[in-house]
């Protein structure tokens, strides 16, 4: 293929989630120039990978199952590996890329290209082709804004997990909405048709039945996973389930003008282009309450030349086109081409 280079090299990309793991394994590609469809060899999916959902050595164990599937799916050994890039949700601080980059350390040859970052940039990747300039607005289990100018400068805003306000996020709708079943069973709330469908939905027979069951298991994705229900009730009509949408919508729209204001994205005057990226469950539904298109709608109110993606590639594939960047960089910058 004309804009491979050295057929035996690859990259790996690995987008780590509070849902699943995905890794693809690609071969070492000549950029700009990317083939359409680009040349996947092997991929791979795992559980939660991140280390603040499911602490670290199950986060650890479910990223070395999935690159190891995805180099054996492509037929590859660890020898074929040029650059490894994780994209990982709870890596927010560098003391959290830093432990990581130890750990690949001891499982990668030295002469492997270890790149660690959040998830948003892997997001951010599957939509700029690899380019890391833009903002990235991501709403699945959880939720953040991450925003990057030609520069280098970067800000994010959310991201904090569920405790600490990603509101806008699946978890942060889903637990509004078993909260407002509770309220309304008590007589803190008014009644909604919440109550009935999410019963439903989980095979319970009454409201006490939720403490029981929320407790068992706090898993993010677990609590999540309530989502299409509160979505089908707005639908329908329920008062609070659109309270609790359009609160999140609110929420997801704030966070990416909060980014795009301290990077100065859209110009002093909000009226420059930008690229705005949307990924994730809650904004990819898809349904006649569709939380993507008011998010945008919303944005694009303040920001009218903001140009809204939705990837053709998934955020893993982002991830490898992203460490080809990288590796061209600094090839660039050791005179090499």
């Amino acid at each position: 293929m004309g804009s491979e280079s050295n057929s035996g090299d690859v990259i790996l990309g690995v987008d780590g989630g509070a849902t699943s793991t995905v890794c693809v394994c690609l071969p070492l590609l000549r950029l700009p120039d990317l083939p359409d469809p680009l040349p996947i060899l092997g991929r791979a999916l795992a559980g939660c990978s991140n280390h603040n959902s499911v602490g670290e050595h199950a986060a650890r164990e479910a990223l070395e199952k999935v690159m190891q599937e995805a180099l054996s799916n492509a037929g590859m050994k660890q020898s074929h590996v040029r650059a490894v890039c994780l994209g990982l949700s709870g890596v927010n601080h560098p003391k959290d890329q830093e432990n990581i980059l130890n750990w690949l350390r001891n499982i990668f040859p030295s002469d492997v290209k270890l790149y660690v970052r959040n998830d948003a940039i892997a997001a951010l990747a599957s939509g700029t082709m690899g380019k890391l300039s833009g903002c990235v607005l991501i709403a699945g289990t959880g939720s953040i804004c991450y925003g990057f100018t030609e520069d280098g400068r970067e800000s994010h805003a959310a991201g904090a997990g569920p405790i600490l306000g990603d509101w806008g996020s699946g978890y942060g709708i889903a637990a509004k909405a078993l909260t407002a079943v509770m309220r309304a069973h008590d007589g803190r709330g008014p009644q909604t048709m919440l109550t009935s469908h999410i019963l439903q939905w989980l095979g319970l027979s009454s409201p006490e039945e939720l403490i029981g069951w929320t407790y068992a298991d706090l898993s993010w994705a677990r609590i999540a996973a309530i989502v299409p229900v509160v979505v089908s009730c707005a639908e329908d009509g329920d008062a609070i389930a659109n309270e609790i949408l359009n609160a999140a919508v609110h929420e997801l729209a704030i966070s990416v003008r909060a980014v795009v204001q301290k990077l100065c994205l859209a110009g002093k005057d909000g009226n420059d282009s930008f690229p705005l990226v949307m990924v994730g469950g809650v904004l990819e539904a898809n349904k006649k309450w569709n939380i993507g298109n008011e998010v945008t709608n919303s944005i694009l109110k303040t920001y009218p030349r903001a140009s809204v993606i939705r990837p053709k590639v998934e955020p893993a594939v982002g991830a490898a086109l992203l460490a080809m960047n990288f590796l061209l960089k600094e090839a660039e910058a050791n005179g090499h081409r």
